[in-house]
């Protein structure tokens, strides 16, 4: 069998699988017409041996050494860079991103990968704890198990096959069962491609990595409820999110899933901020506003000012830019359909459209609308997350109205105040109303674009993630995959290294109440 007729079956371990009859499309946004290339729905039998496979190489893969795991982490990063422009052209062609913003995203996905093999290699992530009291208790994290995880149709590297979801659970000691998003599917067999062939140069467990291909929510159902299954990872709408987390919570035994499902990023622009930069602030604001046809998850639909004459003017400047913004094409249809209801029921609801830019029929137009925060907060709806190049301006009338406003506001993924050194000493209020509302606060600022570190947080309060306490970028997302277990009484030759008295690993650990790195015990 040729390999192009390969792409379009399931990879499951190491092997393709052409079990299905009903096949798919990718769809070519800047073309506006479906690609030529098919692709085959997966079975719930192809589901039910990935899982199984899955399961069965968790045995082994958990017990492999940290090194040889982030030597296939590493692997899976040269891999990908190996396919070269082929996987850039593939992407491009079915998201309709450009190539220069793909490039950036497979350095960012590669990057990924590398920063988790050098975390696990130092190994002291796994927070190591050593109490030689009676008992003697010492305690670390180890992996869950098989873990099923949903690409994302607005990165399709980043966020996908290989993406942060894939790297922390692989450099965990966990098994992944991938399904791929049907928006890119070819993309997603590239980047299979890669990961299978690090699996076999590197003598990985067969099993460790399965791809699945579906546009039926049936198959998310499935993975979701398999008893073998033990936490979901998703990058998406609420609706999608949720309906997974409500199937994982009716399993006879239930199981975590971290859904990460949009937000609005609320603004808030202070008075004095305006006074100073308010012609600056709203060229930038639009170009976060319609930053990738505003589908980023963190672009912000919604900015709020308190009523005066600089917001006034600000306002305004935001009018008269944003005709000259550029519309553009979304991922798919589907979406930009959504976007479109979207900002149709903000108008039947009650928000005044200011301004919009104009673009062709099938393409996204950027939007500017308003609503008072008497009305915003009568209607909470008018405040949910419209995917797309829109922003709604809530008007308050006082401080206090601005601070009640965002106290009624859902968790978000991050909130952003803008304000002078005198602004914000004079709304410390409003800073720590948002410290309960989002996971990341960003001061002058815009919150388009998520740094890739150590200290990062990627998540927030329901319903812009759950469980709130996650992260799906940055080091710290591999936590989502691992439990802490207690060993208790241990003699020294069951003990792993990372609980030896002798700490062979040399890694940082929690010893009688102290951090040390060396073999005092």
């Amino acid at each position: 069998m040729h390999q192009q007729e390969l792409t379009g079956l399931q990879l499951i371990g190491n092997s393709f699988s052409a079990a299905g009859t009903q096949t798919f499309q990718a769809f070519a946004p800047l073309q506006q017409q479906w690609l030529p290339q098919t692709f085959r729905e997966a079975t719930a039998e192809e589901i039910d041996t990935a899982v199984k496979l899955a399961a069965r190489a968790f045995t082994t893969y958990k017990k492999v050494p940290a090194t040889q795991r982030a030597a296939f982490l590493n692997t899976i990063a040269d891999n990908i860079i190996a396919a070269g422009d082929v996987l850039l052209e593939t992407a491009s062609a079915e998201s309709g991103l450009p190539l220069a913003r793909l490039q950036g995203e497979r350095d960012r996905t590669t990057a990924q990968l590398r920063w988790f093999a050098s975390l696990i290699t130092e190994g002291s992530w796994v927070n190591a704890r050593i109490d030689t009291g009676m008992p003697d208790v010492r305690q670390m994290q180890i992996p869950v198990g098989v873990i099923g995880i949903f690409g994302a149709s607005n990165f399709p590297l980043a966020f996908s096959v290989a993406g942060g979801d894939v790297a922390s659970a692989l450099a965990a000691g966990c098994t992944v069962v991938f399904k791929a998003h049907p928006a890119h599917p070819h993309t997603s067999h590239i980047v299979a491609s890669a990961i299978r062939d690090a699996v076999i140069g590197t003598g990985m467990p067969e099993g460790v990595f399965s791809l699945l291909h579906s546009t039926s929510h049936e198959t998310g159902h499935q993975l979701t409820v398999h008893p073998l299954v033990s936490a979901i990872a998703f990058t998406g709408s609420f609706r999608g999110g949720k309906a997974l987390y409500d199937a994982a919570t009716r399993r006879e035994t239930p199981i975590p899933v971290y859904a990460e499902m949009g937000s609005v990023n609320p603004v808030f622009f202070l008075p004095g901020i305006l006074k100073e930069k308010g012609t600056t602030l709203a060229e930038q604001f639009l170009q976060s506003v319609t930053l990738g046809v505003g589908q980023f998850c963190t672009n912000p639909g919604i900015f709020v000012t308190t009523k005066d004459t600089a917001a006034d003017v600000f306002v305004a400047g935001l009018q008269q830019h944003i005709a000259g913004m550029p519309a553009g094409y979304m991922l798919t249809p589907g979406i930009l359909q959504a976007y479109n209801n979207g900002i149709a029921t903000l108008q039947r609801e009650g928000a005044q459209l200011l301004g919009a830019a104009p673009g062709a029929a099938q393409q996204a137009s950027p939007y500017l609308l308003q609503i008072s925060a008497e009305k915003a907060q009568e209607h909470p709806s008018l405040c949910h997350e419209v995917f797309g190049p829109s922003t709604l301006h809530i008007s308050a009338n006082t401080r206090d109205e601005l601070y009640k406003l965002a106290g009624a506001m859902e968790g978000q993924l991050t909130a952003t105040v803008h304000g002078t050194e005198e602004d914000l000493r004079e709304h410390a209020e409003l800073l720590d109303i948002l410290r309960e509302k989002a996971g990341r606060l960003i001061i002058n600022g815009f919150p388009t674009g998520v740094p890739v570190n150590h200290a990062v947080v990627h998540g927030g309060p329901w319903p812009a993630t759950t469980p709130a306490a996650g992260t799906s970028v940055g080091t710290m997302a591999i936590y989502r995959f691992t439990r802490g277990l207690c060993f208790q009484g241990f003699p020294a030759y069951l003990l792993p290294p990372e609980l030896q008295d002798e700490n062979p690993l040399n890694i940082w650990r929690l010893v009688n109440g102290k951090f040390l790195n060396d073999t005092n015990i």
